[in-house]
């Protein structure tokens, strides 16, 4: 199906079939996550699907036993990172240099800009200064407004991986089957169940199956674009 058949035809299953889900269909779509666009193209993403039966018992324990988790085939538990940038960035800088000589604007990017926007610095403490200083700079011209501190960090990596998980599920309703993306979940418990630091948010946990026909509640409800769409 074309984008905007899948666009249309993709809704939030609670309830799947108990079918397997080929291993191609959830690689191809794996790999769509991937081509999301994301903040400064740092990459800032981990994608966990979780296959190991123990594992995903916990895991679906851990979704409060929604039946769209205990019923899915597969499940994908979608992280925003804060702290690999510093090591993406390296990459992204030494696949530049294979490439050719590199703009001295890129490297001044990767080197300057990104760092001044996504070292928060120690309790924070960097975040709070260089807020202020750009707020004051501001009253003059146009700024940037962070992120700076932790928390902004956070949201907007966060943005950036819910772009990717939107490209994930797209993908797996083009392919024939159906997603459910959750955010009803104990998150303290979803890190251990993956051994992941603090550093690590889950954005979301996304079941994937064949649909059951009743696991649909419902038809799309949408209120009236005019509360939303401006042109201006």
């Amino acid at each position: 199906m074309n984008l905007f058949e899948a666009i249309e035809k993709r809704r939030s299953v609670r309830k799947y079939l108990s079918e397997p889900l080929p291993r191609p269909v959830m690689e191809k779509a794996l790999q769509a996550a991937l081509l999301a666009p994301n903040s400064s193209n740092l990459q800032p993403w981990e994608f966990y699907w979780v296959t190991q039966p123990e594992r995903k018992a916990q895991l679906v324990t851990a979704c409060l036993n929604q039946a769209t988790a205990a019923t899915a085939a597969e499940l994908v538990v979608c992280v925003a990172r804060t702290d690999t940038w510093r090591r993406n960035r390296q990459l992204i800088l030494e696949a530049l240099r294979q490439r050719g000589p590199v703009p001295q604007q890129q490297l001044d990017y990767y080197q300057k800009i990104v760092p001044l926007f996504y070292t928060p610095g120690w309790l924070g403490l960097l975040g709070w200064v260089k807020s202020a200083l750009f707020a004051l700079v501001g009253l003059f011209r146009p700024v940037p407004r962070g992120p700076f501190s932790k928390s902004g960090l956070k949201a907007t990596l966060s943005k950036t991986t819910a772009l990717a998980c939107q490209n994930f599920m797209l993908a797996i309703t083009a392919q024939g089957y159906s997603t459910c993306p959750m955010e009803g979940f104990d998150e303290s418990r979803v890190r251990n169940i993956l051994g992941l630091g603090r550093a690590a948010t889950i954005v979301m946990v996304i079941s994937v199956g064949q649909e059951d026909p009743v696991g649909i509640y419902g038809s799309r409800l949408r209120l009236d674009p005019a509360l939303f769409l401006f042109e201006v």
